[in-house]
């Protein structure tokens, strides 16, 4: 997850944003497919997307005060204005909180809190000590990205209901993989161009997230489960496939754009079938 730093020669301020499409689409893909299997609609769902938004656009600022805090000797000229943008996601934050404090359970909404709040925590120690690519950190977001679904299912219904835990968990598993799978994909390129020998830690993690997809496919089949075997299979068959482009010189000179596309496309397809699999 990052922003968009823009800045103009005239000075302009910076304007921290959601820019990380991969993260963005973990997030809101799981809220439309609860808000679809949820076949009910509150207006606490729109707290649940305002609150998703203003979480994952006010990490970057709150880095940025992390960082003068702990990291930086002297005052830096980005930190009065990442305060103010990060009290503005604050407010919407509070302003949706107290939305869903009408609509959520109580043990619902400490359980959600101490949630965001731990991973919130996990993700500023990440940036601030520049471990981003720690596995267990990635494994972590999709976990974390991916229970917008649960939050939409609270907010549709005022539970989490037996097929939002199925949606969850088949999602974090998707997208799990394909997080490893493009820092894979990463590691090939930076080797391609002579900068640092070829890492494994990704490759290897991301053949065990494939063997995950695969044998879920097959463990739900036998359960006659078509649709959600099918997206299983699907996605254990696309990053297969892309695993193995990775290791053409001429796929890794391929523009990120194009391969991020392909990636969302997949994720799409995925998500529709396992809106089928559990309507």
């Amino acid at each position: 997850m990052s922003t968009v730093v823009s800045q103009s020669v005239a000075g302009r301020k910076t304007i921290y944003l959601p820019r990380e499409h991969g993260a963005t689409a973990m997030v809101i893909t799981p809220i439309v497919c609860a808000a679809i299997l949820a076949r009910t609609w509150r207006w606490s769902e729109l707290a649940t997307l305002a609150a998703a938004f203003a979480a994952l656009a006010a990490k970057d600022p709150l880095v940025v005060l992390m960082r003068q805090k702990f990291v930086w000797k002297q005052p830096n000229a980005a930190t009065p204005h990442a305060a103010r943008w990060f009290a503005g996601y604050a407010l919407v934050l509070a302003a949706s909180g107290l939305v869903l404090l009408r609509a959520w359970p109580l043990e619902a909404i400490v359980a959600m809190g101490a949630g965001v709040v731990a991973f919130s925590l996990m993700a500023i120690w990440v940036n601030v000590k520049n471990k981003q690519r720690s596995t267990v950190f990635q494994i972590a977001s999709a976990a974390a990205l991916t229970s917008s679904s649960l939050a939409t299912c609270l907010s549709a219904t005022g539970a989490i209901r037996p097929w939002c835990w199925w949606l969850w968990v088949l999602l974090a598993m998707q997208a799990t993989a394909g997080i490893v799978v493009v820092h894979a994909r990463l590691d090939a390129r930076i080797a391609l161009h002579g900068k640092a020998p070829a890492g494994l830690q990704f490759r290897r993690a991301a053949l065990i997230a494939v063997g995950v997809l695969a044998g879920g496919s097959v463990a739900i089949f036998v359960f006659e489960r078509w649709w959600l075997a099918l997206a299983l299979a699907l996605a254990a068959g696309g990053y297969t496939y892309d695993l193995r482009r990775q290791q053409n010189s001429a796929e890794l000179q391929r523009p990120l754009v194009s391969v991020g596309r392909q990636a969302l496309t997949l994720a799409t397809v995925y998500a529709l079938l396992l809106v089928a699999g559990l309507w």
